[in-house]
């Protein structure tokens, strides 16, 4: 199994475009879906946010000669203990948008530690709410982010998987984000599998035995 490190930067294909045209095009067609669509500021933020998390030395922390992340918790303690209200919006604005994307693109990593998704949405929400009262600018995209973060993960996660096939592993994902939350998005890409969810049984369609 590839390691998340090799995984980052090989979400998305994107050919000759560049990451940010390729994130823009996906997170406006797949807002379009939504009702109401989300302001357009925060799919700009979203798409610079994705854009920023590809680049490793954005996502990973450098710590005892090797890359790895840091754990949400520490990264909510370092807000708390933070010396001046700047650096506290800084750190929480970190922890928000680690939430948000490790929720939509890598939540079989918490849940294999007993960790659901609504430990993500609580900790993402929690973040982008402060921020929404208190950050210098922006606060119109962190209210939206904190008000609908569920439906951000999708969001994210369908402009992430539009353009490759999803393995057995993403599937189930997808399937769990749907059981969990419902959402029209996940519930359509499942669809355009030939896996209807809200059947007591997976349906395959015929044409892809």
């Amino acid at each position: 199994r590839r390691s998340m490190h090799s995984t980052i930067t090989g979400v998305i294909r994107t050919s000759e475009r560049s990451l940010s045209e390729y994130f823009r095009e996906q997170l406006a067609r797949h807002a379009r879906e939504l009702e109401p669509a989300p302001q357009e500021d925060t799919c700009w933020y979203l798409g610079n946010l994705l854009v920023r998390f590809c680049r490793s030395e954005d996502f990973f922390t450098y710590e005892d000669g090797r890359f790895d992340l840091r754990p949400l918790a520490l990264l909510f303690g370092d807000a708390v203990e933070a010396r001046n209200e700047h650096e506290r919006c800084l750190l929480l604005q970190q922890l928000g948008d680690m939430s948000l994307f490790m929720g939509a693109l890598f939540p079989e990593n918490y849940t294999r530690r007993g960790l659901g998704q609504d430990y993500l949405v609580g900790m993402g929400c929690g973040a982008y709410d402060y921020l929404a009262e208190n950050a210098r600018k922006g606060r119109h995209i962190f209210a939206e982010l904190a008000g609908d973060f569920s439906v951000m993960l999708d969001l994210v996660a369908n402009a992430c998987t539009a353009d490759k096939e999803l393995a057995d592993e993403a599937i189930l994902a997808l399937y769990e984000r749907w059981r969990t939350t419902r959402s029209p998005l996940a519930k359509r890409q499942l669809e355009s599998m030939g896996i209807h969810p809200g059947e007591k049984t997976w349906c395959i369609r015929s044409s892809q035995l």
